[in-house]
C-alpha cells in the first residue's frame, strides 16, 4: 500500500499517513487527523509500504483540502495571531516569567496551542483559565527549548545566512563536541555555538567526511614515505586532502603533499 509523507510547515517535521485515495499526489494540500486534531499539510513524498504493523499504526489522509478548508486555515492563522497578542497581555497582567512565541489553532478549532519560552518552570494555570474563557476551546501551552526557539523565531547564523533550522532542518540531530574536534575547530564556545547557545547544527553536515578522511589519511606525527624519502606529518588539511611533511633529510624544506602521493609501505 502507498503511504504519504506530509509536512505541516516550512522546515517542520514530516509524518507518514495512510494513503487511501489514489487521486492524491506529491504537492497536494491535504486534511489529516493528528493527535492534536484536524490539520492541513502538504504531501512531499509517496512511497510503498508492506509492513502491516506500520500500516496499522498510521492514520489515513481524510481528503484533499477544499477551498473551504483553506479559507478556514487562513482565518485560523489570523485569529491565532490575535490570540498571541492577547496571551502576551495576560502574561503581563499575571506577571508570569515567560514569553509567548507562537500560537496556532487546529483546523477544526478544537485546540489552541501556544508555544512559549521560559528560563524556569511556570505556573500558567490561571493563564489557561483566562484563555479558555475567551476562546472556548482546549488550550495547550508548550514550553520549548533554545534550539526550537531559534527555529521558530529565525535569524542569521555566523555564516551570514538564514538559520538552517529555520529554512530546512525538519528534526534536530545530535551534535557533539567530538565533531568540532574532528574538524580541528577552535573549541571556543563563541566560535562553535549558534544563536541558540547550542553547538552549531552545521558541525553535523561534514562530520562523516572528516571521519572518512581520518581513516584514509596518515595521523599527525606519523612517519611516512615520500618521493624524497622519510618524513614526519606535522600538519593535516582535511579539506584539501593534504599533509604537511617535515623531512628527515634537512636538505628538503617542509612542504604540503596530497596524501595519495605518499608511499604506504
Amino acid at each position: 500500500m502507498q503511504i504519504a509523507l506530509v509536512q505541516f510547515e516550512k522546515a517542520g517535521k514530516r509524518y507518514f499517513f495512510e494513503l487511501n485515495n489514489n487521486d492524491i499526489n506529491v504537492d497536494d494540500i491535504v486534511v489529516v487527523e493528528t493527535v492534536l486534531g484536524l490539520e492541513i499539510g502538504k504531501v512531499v513524498q509517496l512511497k510503498e509500504e508492506k509492513d502491516i504493523k506500520v500500516l496499522k499504526a498510521l492514520k489515513p489522509i481524510i481528503r484533499k483540502a477544499s477551498v473551504e478548508d483553506l479559507n478556514q486555515m487562513k482565518q485560523n492563522d489570523e485569529d491565532a495571531l490575535e490570540a498571541l497578542f492577547k496571551t502576551d497581555e495576560l502574561i503581563n497582567e499575571l506577571k508570569l516569567d515567560m514569553k509567548a512565541l507562537k500560537s496556532e489553532f487546529t483546523l477544526d478549532r478544537s485546540r489552541l496551542i501556544i508555544y512559549f519560552k521560559a528560563e524556569n518552570r511556570v505556573d500558567f494555570r490561571e493563564l489557561v483559565r483566562e484563555l479558555s474563557v475567551i476562546y472556548h476551546t482546549r488550550i495547550e501551552l508548550r514550553q520549548i527549548g533554545p534550539r526550537d526557539v531559534a527555529k521558530m523565531v529565525g535569524g542569521l547564523g555566523p555564516c551570514g545566512r538564514v538559520l538552517c533550522c529555520h529554512t530546512f532542518i525538519g528534526e534536530f540531530e545530535p551534535v557533539t563536541i567530538t565533531m568540532a574536534k574532528n574538524q580541528e575547530l577552535s573549541l571556543n564556545p563563541a566560535n562553535i555555538s549558534g544563536i541558540c547557545g547550542r553547538l552549531l547544527c552545521c558541525l553535523k553536515y561534514e562530520d562523516s567526511v572528516y571521519e572518512e578522511m581520518k581513516e584514509l589519511m596518515p595521523d599527525l606525527f606519523e612517519i611516512v614515505h615520500t618521493k624524497k624519502g622519510l618524513g614526519k606529518v606535522i600538519d593535516i588539511n582535511f579539506i584539501k586532502s593534504q599533509v604537511k611533511i617535515e623531512y628527515k633529510n634537512e636538505e628538503f624544506s617542509n612542504e604540503w603533499l596530497d596524501y595519495k602521493t605518499l608511499d604506504n609501505r
